[in-house]
């Protein structure tokens, strides 16, 4: 029996975006079904049961973010994922009612093949239960989870965190997949220095999309620490085009690079989330 198609759902008022959609998607091995309403796509998640929902951030009938909260206010339908299609000059507050429950944002006008790369990874996220990342392939959730437990379940250890800031603001300008392109070259630039400088047990993962942790055994990973902050930092500006690199206005808030650590010594931690909190508050 062939695999089944995944489902997306369009919900797009905009006649013409919609069957473009329609189209492009209907050709890409997708089953795909289209509505113009908010009210149509929270009836039509119930009866076509959808992998993913495309909708366009500016409805005829109902807000958006309304028709995201209803979806996912179902048990049946509450872990479908969203991908909003908004507008660059969008008010920061239009995508406040969206925080916790979309999976990524497209801005219009937007690049075809830039919607299909948001499509697949959102669905591989899905489909993987966020066992890894399907930006960097790292293992992230419960795999994570359970290289922490056993980690502190050790005399002596060491976490490092290493965090991504204003990647959203960078993917505002640049787009999708230039922002995907420095989340896997950072994961990459870390992950030679723990093959260069940590030990072979040492384990990195995400804690968040744009949070990296390294577990380690070790008792002191300075030197590693050193050369992660130096390499990553140093490289940042490369991201941007040449013609941006020294501009300070326009380009809203530029990509900045955290670290922090936290070791054994340093106390008993009831839970994991505990230990996740702590780390938070040591990014520098």
């Amino acid at each position: 029996m062939p695999e089944a198609k995944p489902k997306l759902l369009i919900v797009e008022g905009d006649l013409d975006v919609a069957e473009m959609l329609n189209a492009y998607f209907g050709v890409q091995d997708y089953e795909v079904k289209t509505v113009y309403q908010g009210r149509d796509g929270i009836k039509a998640c119930q009866t076509f049961h959808p992998d993913l929902v495309i909708l366009n951030i500016h409805l005829p009938d109902m807000e958006s973010s309304r028709v995201v909260r209803r979806i996912h206010a179902n048990r049946r339908t509450a872990h479908i994922p969203f991908i909003v299609l908004t507008d660059k000059s969008e008010p920061p507050e239009r995508k406040e009612g969206f925080e916790l429950v979309v999976a990524d944002y497209i801005n219009k006008p937007f690049d075809v093949q830039e919607l299909r790369l948001c499509v697949r990874n959102s669905l591989r996220r899905a489909t993987q239960d966020s066992l890894t990342n399907p930006v960097t392939g790292l293992p992230e959730g419960l795999l994570v989870d359970e290289h922490l437990n056993d980690c502190l379940e050790t005399p002596t250890w060491t976490l490092l965190i290493a965090s991504l800031e204003n990647l959203d603001n960078f993917r505002e300008v640049y787009g999708f997949v230039a922002s995907d392109d420095v989340l896997r070259a950072v994961s990459m630039m870390i992950q030679n220095v723990v093959t260069e400088l940590g030990d072979r047990n040492d384990f990195l993962g995400h804690l968040s999309p744009t949070d990296l942790i390294l577990i380690s055994a070790q008792p002191l990973v300075t030197p590693l620490e050193q050369r992660i902050r130096s390499r990553v930092t140093q490289s940042l500006g490369y991201f941007y085009p040449i013609k941006d690199r020294e501009k300070t206005d326009g380009l809203g808030k530029r990509i900045t690079f955290r670290l922090g650590s936290l070791h054994s010594e340093e106390g008993f931690f009831s839970s994991l989330d505990a230990v996740k909190a702590s780390l938070q508050l040591r990014k520098q």
